[in-house]
């Protein structure tokens, strides 16, 4: 928060929370004064005491204004701002539950959408992921392969591009039964995970020479490549059955040509 002016760090946070100008000037004024009539407010903060009644009924709803009723006056008070968190605690179930709503209503349409969608064109779909929130979106996508998902993976920088994703990754994908075939460069943490291979169903090879070293991912399955750039924080993933049998075909020509590894 700002020495100079804490007040206006003050609106700026409450801006952010979603507050309106107004509604944050009649907090932070309520703040100062404790307890004050609609009237005071007004003066203070240089808003339309019409408006501040109306912004204070709104304040209230927000659970963050109370009033009371002293002899003939009312009076309004800003309650202690712990309760800025409960708002916020409140914001995020009513998000969630219009979120779930939404989800409801998509998956109701989906046929329909779905429908909408032009399937007798050949032309490949190629989907642009970024940033680490992309990135997690794009491996999602793995887990509907109805197929063995054919996988060139590098555990260290995995581990390094999304940290403590890929661990409840890796059992999600198993519960749904998604097999996986790996190659993977010779280094700790790609042998130390192939130790899991069988709980988190998954067989893997490694290069034969220990200087055989890669940073992406690249995934194959169904009729899908899913490219991942750990350095650029970027993924993309190219649908075409013809580009993905041929990287089949080079994916399974490597893997027979290493051995199986020790278990």
């Amino acid at each position: 928060m700002s020495k100079e002016n804490p007040q206006k760090s003050v609106i700026d946070l409450l801006n952010e929370l979603g507050l309106s100008d107004k509604e944050s000037l009649i907090y932070v004024a309520l703040l100062g004064e404790g307890s004050a009539k609609a009237v005071t407010v007004a003066k203070k903060t240089g808003i339309n005491r019409t408006t501040v009644y109306d912004l204070l009924e709104s304040l209230i709803q927000r659970g963050l204004v109370s009033k009371y009723k002293k002899r003939a006056a009312i009076y309004f008070n800003a309650l202690e701002p712990k309760h800025l968190l409960t708002y916020l605690d409140r914001e995020k179930e009513e998000k969630i539950k219009i979120i779930d709503k939404q989800k409801e209503k998509v998956k109701d349409l989906l046929p329909g959408i779905i429908s909408l969608q032009n399937m007798a064109t050949t032309k490949p779909k190629v989907m642009f992921f970024e940033g680490e929130k992309g990135m997690r979106e794009a491996y999602e996508d793995t887990l509907n392969s109805k197929e063995i998902i054919l996988a060139y993976a590098n555990v260290a920088t995995t581990n390094e591009g999304l940290p403590n994703f890929f661990p409840e990754y890796y059992k999600r994908r198993a519960a749904k039964k998604i097999f996986i075939k790996g190659i993977f460069p010779q280094n700790a943490a790609s042998v130390e995970r192939s130790k899991l291979d069988q709980e988190e169903m998954r067989e893997s090879r490694f290069l034969l020479s220990p200087s055989s070293d890669f940073s992406p991912e690249v995934n194959i399955y169904d009729n899908k490549t899913l490219i991942v750039s750990w350095k650029e924080k970027m993924a993309i993933i190219i649908e075409s059955k013809e580009f993905a049998d041929l990287q089949k075909m080079i994916f399974n020509i490597t893997w027979n040509a290493l051995p199986r590894t020790k278990a």
